[in-house]
């Protein structure tokens, strides 16, 4: 079993996800502006439930996954972002990579944290598990995640189709 590696930058604290998590994780759920392009519909709180349960048994499976983004000032919940291997029905095919992924509540949105936290999983992640490639899809209308990928060092890899709508596949560093 893998624990989750507890990561900090200046602003955040990346942890394991706990169950004391689950209200302020399924609010955030809730949002459609947060869901529009990755469950494609805000989530129940049981739908955020699995998720939450998801994100902690990938590192059990696979030594990584996502981590729960904490604001160091205040102690709340404000997201989660890390690297998961989701065994996608998508071409160019993405199994066997470490595709990374941010998703913020509302209020935590516009704040630099999306950057700050993927900083510190792809720094992590390169000492971890060096070599690995790391990707990431984008909802091609997605247009603040597109900008945040290129600045975070992803490069356009692919154009595709994912669940019937236009996305971009990205691969980070050397594997682009």
């Amino acid at each position: 079993m893998t624990l989750t590696p507890v990561l900090e930058t200046e602003r955040l604290v990346l942890r394991a996800h706990r169950i004391e998590d689950l209200d302020a994780f399924a609010e955030m759920w809730t949002h459609p502006e947060v869901a529009r392009f990755t469950s494609g519909q805000p989530l129940s709180r049981e739908d955020a439930w699995r998720r939450l349960v998801g994100h902690r048994g990938m590192w059990s499976l696979m030594g990584f996954g996502y981590f729960a983004i904490e604001e160091k000032a205040s102690g709340a919940f404000v997201g989660s972002a890390g690297v998961q291997e989701c065994r996608r029905a998508i071409t160019p095919s993405l199994e066997g990579t470490m595709e990374a992924g941010w998703i913020l509540a509302p209020q935590a949105h516009g704040k630099g944290y999306a950057r700050e936290a993927m900083e510190a999983v792809l720094a992590w992640c390169g000492e971890a598990h060096p070599g690995r490639a790391v990707t990431c899809i984008i909802n091609e209308e997605n247009t603040p995640s597109q900008k945040l990928a290129t600045r975070l060092g992803f490069r356009e890899r692919a154009q595709t189709h994912y669940k019937d709508r236009p996305t971009t596949v990205y691969a980070y560093g050397d594997g682009a």
